[in-house]
């Protein structure tokens, strides 16, 4: 697979402020990969680099060998970002069918499958405006997977999610490297940290260091 990513000398600056500051990150093996730190240390900010949302001020970002963050976005790659928005008055179904056409890369049953494999019902007709805040997270997560990307960034996925909510997820997560994607997570919880990451960095005011290793044996 060769690099499937690397940060080089990354900053973002808003209105003279380093939001992002040389930033170093490289990752070569499918593993998961956590994230952690307070709100405002950048661990958003660096998420919605990677993913080709904000354009970097100084440095670069390549995902599998590709520069991204100049207008164009990473390919074989999914995010989970913010609080997931979708089209209220449509179904979940209907949601994400209108989010795969972009590509076509899927077809109805596997947008259906990767419904159920996140807890939900692919069959409801009920609007997305009327899930709760855990199902729409779900939904949120089913976008992000749905077309089986090699790179996932998940920002605090378990948001909304009950206590069998994060088991799942938890469970589909550790599955998903199973099948080697590499995932790069953000989570508050220190229980989610400790269950899911191979390696752990964190952020603070801007700043990314590496905290644990991967354990070999």
């Amino acid at each position: 697979m060769g690099t499937i990513l690397e940060v080089k000398n990354l900053s973002k600056v808003v209105k003279g402020d380093y939001l992002l500051k040389n930033i170093e990150l490289k990752i070569e093996q499918p593993n998961i990969y956590g994230i952690v730190g307070r709100n405002g240390s950048g661990k958003s900010v660096l998420f919605k680099s990677i993913s080709g949302l904000f354009v970097p001020s100084e440095g670069s970002i390549k995902v599998f060998n590709e520069e991204v963050g100049t207008g164009s976005f990473p390919k074989d790659f999914g995010a989970l970002l913010d609080t997931p928005g979708f089209l209220g008055h449509y179904s979940g179904f209907r949601n994400l069918k209108l989010l795969a056409s972009i590509q076509n890369k899927i077809n109805d049953e596997e947008i259906k499958q990767v419904i159920t494999l996140v807890g939900l019902n692919p069959n409801d007709k009920k609007p997305v405006r009327k899930y709760s805040l855990g199902m729409k997270q779900r939904l949120g997560i089913a976008q992000a997977i749905m077309e089986k990307p090699k790179l996932l960034i998940l920002d605090e996925p378990m948001n909304g999610l009950d206590e069998t909510g994060v088991t799942e997820i938890r469970q589909m997560i550790l599955d998903l490297k199973k099948k080697g994607i590499t995932i790069l997570v953000a989570s508050h919880n220190s229980e989610d940290i400790s269950i899911l990451c191979d390696v752990v960095y964190k952020m603070d005011n801007g700043h990314l260091d590496l905290i644990q290793e991967e354990q070999t044996y």
